[in-house]
C-alpha cells in the first residue's frame, strides 16, 4: 500500500481547511456555494494519476473521499486500502448517498471523462462541479504555489523539486504526475510550510487556472494539437501561463525559449553561456551522472545526480536555480539531488546486470524519446539497445510520425504495439503498421502478449519500455521474465 507523506503528523488531527479559500473560481453551477461547509470531496476519474493525488491529499485532511474510475488498477486497490470508496460502474443517480448533500459536497472531474457519463450530468443538476485544474488553482490562491510546466520533463523536475525543498528547511506540498520513487507517493503533505509544488498541465489548458507565485518552464514543443488546433495555439498558452506569475514572483525557463514574461524571468541551460544558470562538463561514471553549475554568485562543481540522463542533468539545474531563489543552502540543493531517487516510470531501472539492463520509461513524444536514446546510449555505448514502444493517441502518431520514424530508426532494435486510444476513436491511415514499414531499425509489429514471449530469449543487451499507455501493465511481467532468464 502506498502511503501519503506526511512531514506533520498531526494533520489528521487538525485538518486545515484554508486551501479551499479563495475568489476566482467559476464552477459550472452553483457559483454561491459556501466552501467551508464543505465535508466530503468526490472524483469522477479518481484512478488518475492527477486525480489521486488530490484525493489523497484532502483525505488526509479529514474529507470524507469517493469516486469512481473506469477500470480498477494498482492505483485504484491503493485508495480502497487507504480507505476511500472507489466504485467502476457509472451509478448516474445511484451515487452513495451521503455525496448526494449538495451543500457539504464538491465533485471534481477530469476532462477525460466522457461528456455524456451519467454521473457527471447527474452532479451537474445542483452540486459544485470543478475540474482539477480549478481546485488546484484554489490551493494555489492559498500561499505561494510553484508550478512546473512543459511538454517534455514537467513530472521529474517538479518531483525533484518537491523532494529536495521537502529535505530543506524550507518544506513544501507538492502535487505531481508521477510516483515519487523517494516517496512512494504523488502527493506530500506538510502543514506548516506555504509553498505548494504543483506539476502544471498543459492538456485542455489546465495550467491557465493556476495561480502561481512562480514556475519552471522546462519546455514547449507543440503537443495536444487536438485540443488547441494549431501550434500558434499552443505556444500562446504556454506565454499566457508565463504572464501568471504572482508581481512579486519569477519564472524560470529553459534558454532559448520564445517566452517574454512580465515577471522577473531567470533562464537555464546545458552548455548555455548565455543562459543565467548554465549547467557544464556533464559526465557519466559508473552508470552515474555528474555535471558543474555555474550562475549568479555560483561556480558548484561535480553535482552528483540520484538517477542518470543527460535530460535529467538539465531538469536539475532548473531545480538548483529555484531552489537558490527560494533560500535553500548549497548543502541542502546537493544533498537533495544526491538522494533523489527519481520517479515510476521515468528511466526506472528494472534490471541491472552486467549482461542485461531492462529500463522502462513515460516517453512519448519524439523529443522524449530522442533525450531516452542519448542518454541509453551515453550509458552503454556499445549495447544492443532493443525499445519496445507503445504509441500513444492516433493524433499524436499521426501529427509527429516523422519525429517518430527518426527517432524510433536509431535503435538497433524497434518492437512496436499496437496505437493506444485514450480518448480518440481511431483515424483512417493512422496505425502501429504504417509507423513500422517507415522505420529503418530492424523492427517487428507485437502484442503484449507476444512481447512477453519475444522476451523469453532475451538475456543480453538494453531492453526499453517506452509509452503513456497501458504498456506499465506488462512491465512486471517483463521484468519477471528476463530476470528468470538470467537465472
Amino acid at each position: 500500500m502506498r502511503e501519503v507523506v506526511f512531514i506533520e503528523n498531526d494533520l489528521m488531527c487538525h485538518p486545515p481547511r484554508s486551501s479551499l479559500k479563495g475568489g476566482g473560481v467559476t464552477a459550472e453551477n452553483n457559483n454561491n456555494m459556501d466552501l467551508e461547509a464543505i465535508k466530503r470531496f468526490y472524483f469522477i476519474g479518481i484512478g488518475g494519476i492527477g486525480m489521486s493525488a488530490l484525493a489523497r491529499y484532502f483525505f488526509a485532511r479529514g474529507y470524507d473521499v469517493a469516486g469512481y474510475d473506469k477500470t480498477p488498477s494498482p492505483l485504484t486497490d491503493e485508495l480502497i486500502a487507504e480507505g476511500m470508496h472507489v466504485h467502476f460502474d457509472d451509478l448516474g443517480e445511484n451515487v452513495p448517498a451521503a455525496f448526494k448533500d449538495v451543500a457539504s459536497t464538491l465533485v471534481v472531474y477530469t476532462p477525460a471523462i466522457p461528456r455524456g457519463m451519467q454521473e457527471l450530468l447527474y452532479f451537474q443538476q445542483g452540486h459544485q462541479v470543478l475540474k482539477r485544474s480549478e481546485v488546484l488553482g484554489l490551493i494555489t490562491q492559498s500561499g505561494k504555489g510553484i508550478g512546473v510546466a512543459g511538454t517534455h520533463g514537467k513530472t521529474t523536475t517538479s518531483t525533484m523539486l518537491a523532494y529536495v525543498l521537502s529535505q530543506s528547511h524550507v518544506k513544501c506540498s507538492a502535487f505531481l504526475g508521477g510516483i515519487s520513487s523517494n516517496f512512494n507517493s504523488n502527493v506530500i503533505i506538510d502543514a506548516d510550510s506555504e509553498i505548494s509544488v504543483i506539476e502544471a498541465d498543459e492538456f485542455d489548458r489546465s495550467f491557465l487556472r493556476l495561480s502561481p507565485f512562480a514556475s519552471i518552464i522546462t519546455a514547449m514543443d507543440p503537443d495536444h494539437l487536438d485540443i488547441y488546433g494549431t501550434e500558434e495555439a499552443f505556444r500562446e498558452a504556454f506565454q499566457q501561463y508565463a504572464d501568471k506569475q504572482h508581481a512579486d514572483g519569477f519564472v524560470i525557463t529553459k534558454y532559448g525559449l520564445p517566452l517574454a514574461s512580465s515577471s522577473r524571468q531567470i533562464t537555464y541551460g546545458i552548455n548555455t553561456p548565455a543562459a543565467d544558470y548554465q549547467g557544464i562538463n556533464l559526465r557519466s561514471t559508473d552508470g552515474h551522472f555528474f555535471f558543474d553549475l555555474k550562475g549568479p554568485g555560483v561556480d558548484w562543481k561535480a553535482i552528483g545526480l540520484g538517477l542518470p540522463g543527460i535530460h535529467n542533468c538539465e531538469n536539475a539545474v532548473a531545480v538548483c536555480a529555484m531552489c537558490i531563489e527560494l533560500g535553500l543552502t548549497k548543502e541542502e540543493i546537493l544533498s537533495g539531488l544526491k538522494t533523489f531517487k527519481g520517479v515510476k516510470r521515468r528511466f526506472e531501472y528494472h534490471v541491472r546486470t552486467e549482461e542485461l539492463v531492462y529500463i522502462d520509461d513515460y516517453a512519448h513524444h519524439p523529443t522524449e524519446i530522442a533525450a531516452l536514446i542519448d542518454s541509453v546510449r551515453m550509458l552503454y555505448p556499445t549495447r544492443h539497445i532493443t525499445g519496445i514502444f507503445q504509441p500513444h493517441l492516433f493524433s499524436r502518431t499521426r501529427d509527429f510520425m516523422p519525429g517518430f520514424i527518426s527517432e524510433l530508426s536509431r535503435l538497433d532494435k524497434t518492437i512496436l504495439m499496437p496505437i493506444y486510444p485514450a480518448r480518440e476513436e481511431p483515424i483512417e491511415g493512422i496505425t502501429s503498421d504504417v509507423l513500422l514499414k517507415e522505420i529503418t531499425a530492424d523492427k517487428q509489429l507485437l502484442t503484449p502478449g507476444e512481447v512477453l514471449e519475444w522476451a523469453k530469449k532475451i538475456t543480453s543487451g538494453v531492453i526499453l519500455t517506452i509509452g503513456a499507455g497501458d504498456i506499465d501493465r506488462i512491465v512486471p511481467k517483463l521484468e519477471e521474465q528476463l530476470k528468470a532468464n538470467l537465472s
